[in-house]
């Protein structure tokens, strides 16, 4: 006890300004989390928490989506970063690219355009099959990003050492590689789930019973409170139980590769039917994601015309203009809390920064339900402030973990030299962090901001009367069984999204 109170009174007392304004956007960003798990707590302790009448289908509807996703999903975005990390065939650069395609198709688009295209076609798009399949493609990238940069790591010891012994690329994955890449793929599968129990649209358009169509339906359509929390509980109790799973196996990672590959090390050689099965593999995501949607829209290319209108423009300025704004307060916050957290001493303040950075973390609809029990106000400016503070505490993870990736690699020493020359602490961060973190800042701001345009469980709860964006109106032109009116919207969240991929591009084609 002794120590924390000497920890508590460093921050108020030997702390630089930038400490104390990190302090407060962290309070700022945790307040949301704080005061839902306190207004859970009090319905907890008072006996009136509940599930709901559908409480008990909703939960292990939601298990069931995760476990057959994580399986496919993860399966899927492994096997794909073995084969375009470490063997050779046909297109295969332009196939590693192609993977992340699926990021910019949110799943509720995807849905509604299997759903339409089910339609004309006499076929009914519904049910958790459906939605196992939608939901593994479009999160599977998190776990191929994360594979690829492992597996780029298989050294060139080590493939030669295979060779010798005659264990080919599949004997080399199974006892060499996936041990050595489990942890990531772990965090991988970590994100996907995240994403999952985000999802609202999806779920809502299959009839699929889920946590998050229950916290949404309890709160909006029967006007029940106590099984919202009470299923906003048990989303973050399933949460958090995969980020300490995540953190637990990554407690004995060690690093197999001293000699990591380089460019030039060259991987097994598939050919024939084996090179053949490769390329449809790696090609039927990115032509799910994506071609599917050309596809529909190709077929309904003579109703475009008809959607260009004054709603369409006012629709777009309004979704562009919360990107930007959420953009550019996130990317502020996270700057202040990452230049903050560097070369930081204070443990507590340091586990306040990091407790701020698990926002996305938090299912999109369980973070709306904890800004409306801060403020049940009707007025339309409170309501957009919640919107945007929700978009803030959400993506900041986002921005925040490119800045902090990219502040590691500066050393401390270029601070010490300008310390020793006479510099304060804000002429260091103007002169040196600044100029060398314009990159980061960049593709963290244009990650948040596409992030923003394709959310929906926030937008759709926390915006106020007549206030739809994009991407709340392709969820209700897809309900309304209306989704032509959707095309000009669909395509531009996807245009959005496919230049919001292309900044990862690069790191797709490093070997650390």
């Amino acid at each position: 006890m002794k120590i924390l109170i000497k920890e508590i009174k460093k921050i108020f007392t030997n702390s630089k300004p930038l400490k104390f304004i990190s302090l407060l956007v962290a309070f700022l960003v945790i307040i949301p989390i704080s005061s839902f798990l306190i207004e859970g707590f009090r319905y907890t302790i008072g006996g009136n928490l509940s599930l709901g009448t559908a409480g008990k289908e909703e939960i292990l509807g939601t298990l069931k989506i995760l476990f057959f996703t994580s399986l496919i999903g993860g399966g899927l975005g492994t096997l794909n970063g073995w084969l375009l990390s470490n063997c050779e065939f046909r297109f295969r650069k332009v196939l590693r690219i192609c993977q992340l395609i699926p990021l910019a198709a949110p799943a509720y688009l995807i849905t509604a355009v299997l759903q339409d295209l089910g339609s004309i076609f006499g076929y009914q798009i519904t049910g958790a099959s459906w939605g196992i399949l939608i939901l593994s493609i479009s999160t599977y990238p998190y776990v191929f990003i994360l594979a690829n940069e492992s597996f780029n790591k298989f050294g060139v010891n080590q493939i030669y050492a295979s060779r010798s012994l005659g264990v080919g690329p599949w004997g080399s994955f199974f006892k060499i590689a996936f041990p050595m890449a489990l942890p990531a793929l772990v965090t991988g599968i970590s994100l996907m789930c995240m994403e999952i129990m985000n999802e609202l649209g999806t779920f809502e358009l299959l009839n699929i019973p889920s946590i998050s169509t229950g916290i949404a339906e309890n709160w909006i359509v029967e006007g029940n409170p106590k099984s919202s929390i009470g299923l906003s509980l048990v989303a973050l109790l399933i949460v958090f139980s995969f980020i300490i799973f995540e953190k637990f196996s990554r407690r004995k990672t060690k690093r197999w590769s001293e000699n990591p590959a380089s460019k030039d090390s060259q991987g097994w050689e598939l050919k024939k039917y084996r090179a053949l099965l490769a390329i449809f593999v790696s090609l039927f995501p990115p032509t799910f994601s994506l071609g599917l949607p050309i596809f529909w829209i190709l077929l309904n290319i003579d109703q475009v015309r008809k959607g260009f209108n004054i709603e369409l423009l006012t629709l777009s300025v309004r979704t562009i203009s919360l990107g930007l704004i959420a953009a550019l307060i996130t990317i502020i916050f996270s700057l202040i809390l990452s230049l903050a957290d560097r070369n930081n001493k204070n443990f507590i303040l340091r586990f306040i920064i990091n407790l701020a950075g698990i926002g996305y973390a938090i299912p999109g609809t369980v973070l709306a339900l904890s800004l409306i029990t801060l403020s049940l106000t009707k007025f339309n400016y409170v309501a957009i402030c919640l919107l945007i503070w929700g978009y803030t505490v959400r993506f900041l993870t986002i921005s925040k973990g490119s800045i902090d990736s990219s502040l590691e690699r500066i050393s401390p020493s270029l601070d010490e030299a300008a310390c020793g020359l006479g510099a304060n602490w804000l002429e260091i961060i103007k002169r040196i962090h600044l100029p060398l973190l314009k990159g980061p800042i960049f593709v963290g701001s244009l990650l948040v901001f596409v992030d923003t345009l394709k959310e929906l469980p926030i937008t759709f709860i926390l915006r106020p009367f007549d206030f739809d964006t994009l991407s709340v109106r392709i969820y209700q032109y897809a309900g309304d069984e209306r989704l032509v009116e959707a095309i000009l919207p669909s395509i531009l969240i996807m245009i959005l999204g496919l230049i919001a991929s292309s900044t990862l591009i690069p790191s797709l084609e490093k070997k650390n």
